[in-house]
């Protein structure tokens, strides 16, 4: 009876190890597959490509507007491209630090209403730079001669207002005789006699009543 038992116990013995060694095999799957899982919803996620960063676009009137002379307008006031496209142009002129000496012989010139109550104009407005470059005497003169001073103004005035699309070729003037633009997109150039050429430096700036594009040189009727 004693072997019997020992030969029992022995058995029952063996068969415990046996199950829990395979327990002990099956907990430690259970564990790994657990750790892997943990390490995968851990792992950091990838960056998101960021977008590429880009100035904010121009709004308004200064959407329309064309050429590096632009960026010597002021970005807000009357004298802004957003303040001047509200009044005429003579007056929308006079608020435009770059136009000071054309405000000035437009002025003495008796040209300010007759600009002002013109419909659908175009204005080649030259700088003051572009005056200076006039020897002073000449310059002196011109300002003293009230009808030379306008015949010269007015033919920077063309009837009609010209778009960059409508911008080249040859307009008639308001002193009744005609000026030639040559150029496209947003590079054009202006006869201005004499066999000279004006740039436009900055174009297709509305005002309440005409399109003004600005030039680095006055130009002379011939």
């Amino acid at each position: 009876m004693k072997r019997t038992t020992l030969r029992t116990g022995g058995s029952l013995a063996t068969l415990a190890l046996t199950l829990s060694l395979g327990l002990s095999a099956c907990g430690g799957d259970d564990t790994a597959a657990d750790s892997g899982t943990d390490a995968e919803s851990s792992a950091p996620a990838e960056p998101t490509p960021e977008e590429p960063s880009s100035e904010p676009a121009a709004e308004g009137a200064a959407a329309q507007v064309f050429g590096e002379g632009c960026a010597a307008v002021p970005p807000d006031g009357d004298g802004s491209f957003d303040g001047m496209a509200t009044e005429p142009v003579a007056n929308a002129a006079s608020a435009n630090p770059l136009l000071k000496t054309l405000v000035a012989a437009v002025t003495k010139a008796g040209l300010v209403d007759t600009l002002n109550s013109a419909e659908d104009i175009t204005v080649f407005a030259p700088t003051d730079d572009a005056f200076a470059k006039l020897p002073k005497k000449d310059l002196k003169a011109v300002l003293a001669d009230k009808a030379l001073l306008t015949q010269i103004l007015t033919h920077h005035v063309v009837g009609g207002a010209l778009t960059p699309e409508t911008l080249a070729g040859d307009h008639d003037t308001l002193n009744k005789d005609t000026v030639t633009v040559e150029g496209s997109g947003d590079a054009f150039t202006v006869d201005a006699g004499g066999g000279n050429m004006a740039n436009v430096i900055c174009g297709n700036v509305p005002t309440a009543n005409a399109t003004v594009y600005i030039v680095d040189s006055v130009l002379m009727p011939s």
